[in-house]
């Protein structure tokens, strides 16, 4: 089954647990990956890779000191995943949800990351889930660590993530079907 057969049959039987109708196109996956300062990155975690278009690109720019993980809730998504970037031995997918990542990563020996990249539908979170994750992106991001976010509503989200970071930027993406963009958020706001 192609990618976009599986993406959008989970997308029909789950709808906004997956986020969208197809994977993120190879322009949409650049775009997200842009700003990650591969000169400097050591460890750089993905969320919600689903069939991995995102994960394609960061194993390509990935240099081999830089380690990337890969979360992923579905068990189909998840075992594609790992057949696919089996042969990359500084990218280790894991199955799991985004509710345990500071636990998924402390016991990877995981405890800061140079970047987050998401493709997760934050937006659609029950809020209390929405604060888990951005307090452990916080704990794990250093000061100026990006966190960089999938979006298909253009410039919809602006103050959703203006709420939990300082500086937010969107880049729009016209070439992805349909037209999307990300955010990039760096600055984590204080939660407790």
């Amino acid at each position: 089954m192609s990618d976009f057969g599986l993406f959008f049959g989970k997308f029909l039987r789950q709808g906004t647990a997956i986020a969208s109708l197809a994977p993120s196109s190879p322009w949409l996956s650049r775009a997200t990956v842009r700003e990650v300062d591969w000169a400097t990155a050591r460890v750089v975690v993905e969320l919600g890779a689903g069939t991995g278009p995102i994960t394609r690109v960061l194993a390509e720019r990935a240099p081999d000191a830089c380690r990337v993980v890969v979360l992923e809730r579905d068990p189909d998504f998840a075992r594609l995943l790992r057949e696919r970037f089996s042969g990359r031995p500084n990218l280790d997918v894991v199955e799991g949800d985004v509710r345990d990542l500071a636990a998924i990563l402390a016991d990877r020996g995981v405890t800061r990351a140079d970047a987050i990249v998401s493709g997760l539908p934050v937006p659609s979170f029950p809020a209390d889930l929405t604060r888990s994750l951005f307090r452990d992106v916080g704990r794990l991001l250093p000061d100026g660590g990006l966190y960089s976010q999938i979006t298909e509503l253009p410039w919809v989200y602006w103050r959703f993530y203006r709420r939990f970071f300082e500086d937010v930027r969107f880049a729009f993406e016209p070439r992805n079907l349909p037209p999307a963009g990300a955010y990039f958020c760096r600055g984590v706001k204080p939660l407790d």
